[in-house]
């Protein structure tokens, strides 16, 4: 079953509709990096990365993985770690995974642009947690509770699709 992203402020999963956010220039086909804008297509998801200092071990049937002080996602076209989880080098531009925030204190990676990636289409593009539905840049985002839920429902085999 897919999670599907009808429109900038709706996720559904089987009955259930969510509140979200997404990118602050909304969506494109043609992702470039920094755009601010959420890619469509359908994508596979990835592990759950998690905050345990700040959170509890969160129940789903996908794998999770506590977020380290010294995890970042590269999104540094130049970098061949481009598009991927890394140790956080002051040499590598990236998107910092341990934040003073609580954005990322839940996340998935949504698969976009990781298979054959092709630099400057786009990287760190997540679910992630928001507090006020502000426009992200790039990603989709959804209270806590909510994204509590929706981790309950998902499993491996879930995509997400974003028209």
């Amino acid at each position: 079953m897919n999670i599907l992203l009808k429109n900038k402020n709706t996720l559904i999963f089987d009955e259930f509709k969510f509140k979200c956010c997404v990118g602050k220039h909304g969506f494109s086909k043609n992702k470039i990096e920094g755009d601010k804008k959420t890619p469509k297509g359908i994508f596979k998801l990835g592990n759950i990365f998690f905050r345990k200092d700040r959170v509890h071990v969160p129940v789903s049937k996908i794998k999770k993985i506590p977020i380290k002080k010294n995890m970042g996602w590269c999104d540094d076209p130049k970098n061949p770690r481009y598009n991927k989880l890394i140790k956080i080098s002051k040499k590598i531009k990236h998107e910092k995974m341990f934040r003073r925030d609580n954005k990322y204190d839940f996340l998935i990676p949504i698969k976009y642009n990781m298979e054959k990636i092709i630099k400057k289409k786009g990287s760190a593009i997540f679910l992630h947690l928001t507090n006020n539905y502000k426009p992200t840049n790039g990603c989709i985002a959804l209270k806590k509770n909510d994204f509590l839920i929706l981790l309950k429902l998902i499993n491996n085999k879930t995509k997400i699709k974003i028209i």
